[in-house]
C-alpha cells in the first residue's frame, strides 16, 4: 500500500506549485500586519509617504518596492526592516519545496 505524504506547500496537478515571489510574500506580510494593527491603507500609506494605490499594489505583490519604500512602510507599521525581512524569510522557508527529489509513494 502506498504511503500518502502531505505537502506543506500547494500542489497542483500532482506537482508542487512554484515558490511565491519575494514581492508577493512581502506584500502578504505587510497586509497581514496592517490588518492586525487595525489600520487602513490610506493611514499607513500617508504615514509611510507613499500613495494608497502604490501601497495596495505592493500588498498584492504587483510592485517590487525599493528597500527605502519597504523601510518606510514597515516603519509606519511599527516594524524594523530587518523584522519584516525575517518574517518573510521564515514564511518562504516554511512554504518552500525540499531541495532534492521526493518519493511520493513507497
Amino acid at each position: 500500500m502506498a504511503e500518502i505524504i502531505a505537502f506543506p506547500w500547494p500542489v497542483r496537478s500532482g506537482r508542487p506549485a512554484p515558490e511565491p515571489l519575494w514581492r508577493e510574500a512581502v506584500g502578504r506580510e505587510l497586509r497581514e500586519e496592517r490588518h492586525r494593527a487595525g489600520r487602513t491603507l490610506t493611514d499607513v500609506a500617508g504615514t509611510a509617504g507613499v500613495s494608497t494605490q502604490y501601497l495596495s499594489e505592493v500588498e498584492r505583490g504587483r510592485k517590487e518596492p525599493s528597500s527605502e519604500v519597504l523601510g518606510a512602510v514597515a516603519g509606519a507599521l511599527g516594524l524594523r526592516l530587518v523584522d519584516l525581512t525575517v518574517r518573510v524569510s521564515r514564511t518562504l522557508h516554511a512554504t518552500s519545496a525540499p531541495a532534492g527529489p521526493l518519493a511520493l509513494a513507497a
